[in-house]
C-alpha cells in the first residue's frame, strides 16, 4: 500500500508535471471504481455539488461536513494507490480542521473556494488550511479556488480578471499549491492567468464551450477537471434510457457492465 504521505508526493508531481492533468470528477465508491479502472487515470477528485446531489442536498456547504468527509474516505478506499484530491467547498466554517479531516480519511489535496470573501478572510482561509497539512506532515495539494468569474456578474472582464490575479497570488503566497479559477474563460484569459500566477499553477474546469484540452496544455495549465459535469453525464445517460423504455425501446447496444 502507497502511504498518504507517498500519495500527496505523486499529486504535488502531477501538478508540476508538463503534461496536463486530467481528473474526471466521481461522487460515491461505484464512479471511483469506474474511474479508477479506466486505462490514463492517475487521480481521482470529488466534487462537492455532486456528493451533496448524490445524498440529497444542495450545493452550498448544506450537507454536514461529516457525510461529505465519509463520502471522501469511501472515494479514497476504492480509488487504492491512486491519489484522491476532494472539494471541500469554503471549508464549512472550519478550513484548518476540515482540511485535518479530510487528511485522516486518507485525501491528499483539496479544493478550498473564497466564495469571494473579503480578500484578508480568504487568505486566512488558506494559511489555516496549509497549516493543517503541515501539522500532519503531508504535502497536502491546496488548490485554492477563486470564484471571481462565477460570481462576475455583469463586472467589466477586465476587472474580473485582474481580481482573480490578485487573489491568486495572494493565496500562491500564503501557500497554496495552485489557483483553480472555474468559468467560462476564453484562450486569452487562460494565457493571461498563466504569465501572472505561473505555468503548472492554474487550474481549469471543464464546461461546455470549454477552450480545447490541447490548447490548455500548450498555454501551461497544471489541471482540468470536471466538477458537477461528469455527474450530469452520467444522469444525462439515465434520463435517455428512461425515456427509451417509455417510448417501448430498452437497454442501448453499447452499454458495459461495469459492476
Amino acid at each position: 500500500m502507497v502511504s498518504t504521505a507517498e500519495k500527496a508526493t505523486r499529486l504535488q508531481e502531477l501538478h508540476a508535471a508538463p503534461e496536463l492533468l486530467l481528473v474526471v470528477n466521481v461522487w460515491d465508491a461505484i464512479t471511483a471504481k469506474v474511474v479508477a479502472e479506466t486505462p490514463g487515470t492517475q487521480a481521482l477528485a470529488t466534487p462537492s455539488h455532486g456528493i451533496a446531489a448524490a445524498r440529497g442536498y444542495p450545493d452550498g456547504e448544506v450537507i454536514p461536513r461529516d457525510e461529505m468527509i465519509s463520502e471522501v474516505a469511501l472515494v479514497v478506499r476504492v480509488a487504492g494507490d491512486l491519489p484522491v484530491t476532494a472539494d471541500l467547498e469554503a471549508g464549512y466554517g472550519d478550513p484548518g480542521g476540515t482540511v485535518a479531516r479530510a487528511i485522516e480519511v486518507g485525501a491528499v489535496g483539496c479544493n478550498l473556494e473564497d466564495q469571494m470573501k473579503p480578500l484578508a478572510e480568504s487568505v486566512k482561509a488558506v494559511e489555516a488550511a496549509v497549516a493543517a497539512a503541515q501539522a500532519a506532515g503531508v504535502d497536502f495539494v491546496l488548490n485554492a479556488r477563486t470564484d471571481a468569474f462565477l460570481r462576475a456578474g455583469d463586472r467589466d472582464p477586465e476587472e474580473v480578471l485582474a481580481d482573480a490575479i490578485t487573489r491568486g497570488r495572494a493565496y500562491l503566497d500564503a501557500g497554496a499549491s495552485n489557483v483553480f479559477v472555474p468559468g467560462k474563460l476564453d484562450e486569452t484569459q487562460v494565457g493571461r492567468l498563466v504569465e501572472a500566477l505561473g505555468e503548472r499553477k492554474v487550474n481549469l474546469i471543464g464546461v461546455p464551450g470549454s477552450i480545447p484540452l490541447a490548447t490548455a496544455q500548450k498555454l501551461g495549465v497544471s489541471r482540468v477537471s470536471y466538477g458537477p459535469f461528469s455527474q450530469n453525464v452520467a444522469l444525462t445517460a439515465l434520463a435517455k434510457l428512461t425515456e427509451d423504455v417509455y417510448a417501448g425501446g430498452g437497454l442501448p447496444a453499447d452499454m458495459r457492465k461495469l459492476n
